[in-house]
């Protein structure tokens, strides 16, 4: 896959990073010297492009043209919009991803604007903040759908109700799937039959009421 990413700063390097390790083509445009410097320790020369990625003949001089995923993550959210728009309806980019930076701002942040997926950071460190104070110690690992489903790990907790039984047994809620187990560092493939153990970190693929159901099955019964 080859994404372009406007936005060399913590975002966008870490963002570029994770990709290039993934086997993924990426180019990073950013015109801060300082902020090019530090791009320059972390990711390959080639990967980085000097310029304004708000302009449509850096974005050409970057392979926008062939790009099948584009990422605005500078810290505008004007100039995030700008580049969106661009590679949605100028350059034809399948996929269009911005940063949000101000939460007042995120209506604005929609398919009309060429935005197919918006990562407001403020909502998501709330939510995520949400979760950890009243799901105990249930983990997100990722949000698909636009956020409606999610991917969770949990640990049982000692005394929680789903010692000892089956998975068959239980009345898990609905719309929520076991799609493993992790015990004793080995992935185990859930079946019917297979009996849960205090410590397994078990893996599930839910909507949002699913894992509030899910996690008080998993933790102690004080929680």
């Amino acid at each position: 896959m080859f994404v372009i990413v406007v936005g060399g700063g913590n975002t966008g390097s870490q963002l570029a990073k994770f990709l290039i390790e993934a086997g993924h083509s990426v180019r990073v445009i950013e015109e801060r010297p300082a902020v090019l410097e530090k791009l320059a320790k972390e990711i390959p020369a080639d990967a980085i492009i000097n310029g304004d990625g708000s302009s449509p003949a850096v974005l050409e001089k970057a392979g926008i043209h062939k790009a099948q995923v584009l990422a605005a993550v500078t810290g505008s959210d004007e100039t995030n919009l700008v580049i969106t728009s661009l590679g949605r309806f100028e350059f034809n980019v399948k996929r269009v991803i911005a940063r949000i930076n101000n939460s007042k701002n995120a209506w604005l942040f929609t398919p009309e604007m060429g935005v197919d997926v918006s990562l407001n950071q403020a909502e998501i460190l709330a939510r995520l903040s949400a979760e950890e104070m009243s799901l105990g110690d249930m983990m997100t690992m990722l949000k698909i759908r636009r956020g409606k489903y999610s991917i969770v790990e949990e640990k049982i907790a000692p005394g929680a109700p789903a010692i000892g039984l089956a998975i068959k047994d239980i009345s898990f809620p609905n719309n929520c799937v076991i799609s493993g187990i992790i015990r004793h560092g080995d992935m185990i493939l859930p079946r019917g039959t297979t009996i849960l153990e205090e410590g397994d970190e078990v893996l599930a693929l839910v909507d949002d009421p699913a894992r509030e159901q899910l996690a008080k099955l998993l933790s102690r019964p004080n929680k």
